[in-house]
């Protein structure tokens, strides 16, 4: 194993030498419900996009949105661009998980599913299915959740693996399917990742959100490596990968998360800079383009933790904290991508970037 241990100095200094790869993974999330037009999405510097969400109605995947359709064929049409690009859609996210661990609890349910994934893809036109199920096992946004889930969500990955296979026979095509994981002990404790990447293509570790809504204390929310100013150590983007290939994944597999946004708290109780500091707010999001405006303005000094390898912003006139991505961060992280042989990055997401500032410090480092 490359990290050996907790210590940041030593993560830091014992990755291998650079594993050549010539086919790194770009994947990048594009919101159904954002206002943007996917149309001015640069298809040519990605590898995969992941059209979100399709939501789980009466036991099948279903796209809930008026303007899902148009979307999707837009999303579609980017081939013309690039024709290697894979367009694939993901069911599930944050808020439309609550219906996973109960449909993935029975034989029939999870039959019924998988045929109806199938058949979105097909009459869309995809070329796969990722599943953001957040959380087997876990609560969520207060989900229902069972200590089965653990087993429940393997044999429902392999459901859907054999539906997708049974359909590529017809057309002698091979259908991805892909997965979001959380990075904590806690997302591969409720797993059987060892098991369930046999029938997965990759997978895309959501490697931010270390310290988000729920905490109201302030923290790097997508650091790579350990922070010493962090007594609580709370993750890192080393620690969510190492958990993995722990778990029995292999490393080619794994993707790494990189968020095109930040996570904001206000009336911050700090005299210095903000970091792990006791808030009044949890960390909302923010997008990487309004920063970069607010940046413009004058508002944030701009800070940089060097244990953690992670950027922040800090105001003082208004006690506001915000943990963030840059291009530095990301060079770094793709960086520790083809160190160790990784599978790629993915991002969450397109149209959060601006002027393609993030998207560009990505393709370069890996293309």
């Amino acid at each position: 194993m490359f990290f050996g241990c907790n210590k940041t100095a030593e993560k830091q200094n014992s990755v291998p030498q650079e594993k050549q790869n010539e086919n790194y993974k770009i994947i990048g999330y594009a919101a159904g419900y954002e206002d943007y037009d996917f149309s001015k999405i640069d298809a040519t510097k990605l590898t995969h996009i992941n059209f979100a969400f399709a939501n789980i109605v009466d036991g099948k995947a279903k796209f809930e949105l008026e303007t899902d359709k148009a979307k999707i064929a837009t999303l579609i049409s980017l081939k013309k661009q690039n024709p290697t690009l894979k367009v694939l859609y993901s069911v599930g996210g944050w808020v439309w998980s609550d219906q996973f661990s109960t449909m993935a609890a029975f034989d029939n349910s999870r039959i019924k599913f998988a045929e109806s994934c199938v058949n979105l893809l097909i009459e869309h036109g995809f070329d796969g299915v990722d599943l953001d199920w957040e959380y087997p096992g876990q609560r969520g946004e207060d989900n229902p959740f069972r200590p089965s889930d653990k087993d429940n969500f393997t044999l429902l990955l392999a459901e859907i693996r054999k539906a997708l296979d049974d359909e590529g026979k017809k057309n002698n095509s091979h259908y991805l399917l892909t997965i979001a994981t959380g990075s904590d002990d806690t997302y591969i404790e409720q797993t059987d990742l060892g098991e369930a990447h046999k029938y997965l293509d990759f997978i895309n570790v959501m490697c931010y959100d270390f310290y988000q809504g729920w905490y109201y204390q302030t923290g790097h929310h997508a650091n790579l490596y350990p922070s010493e100013r962090d007594a609580d150590n709370v993750n890192s983007g080393v620690d969510a990968m190492e958990r993995h290939l722990e778990a029995g994944v292999p490393a080619d597999k794994l993707v790494m998360g990189i968020p095109f946004y930040g996570r904001q708290w206000k009336k911050v109780s700090s005299t210095e800079d903000g970091l792990n500091e006791h808030s009044q707010e949890g960390g909302y999001i923010v997008s990487y383009k309004e920063l970069k405006e607010r940046i413009a303005k004058g508002k944030y000094k701009e800070m940089y933790d060097e244990s953690a390898k992670a950027s922040y912003l800090w105001s003082e006139s208004d006690s506001t904290f915000v943990s963030w991505e840059t291009s530095k961060d990301i060079q770094l992280k793709t960086a520790f991508i083809k160190e160790n042989g990784f599978g790629g990055a993915m991002f969450w997401e397109y149209s959060l970037d601006k002027d393609q500032e993030l998207l560009n410090t990505l393709f370069k480092g890996l293309k």
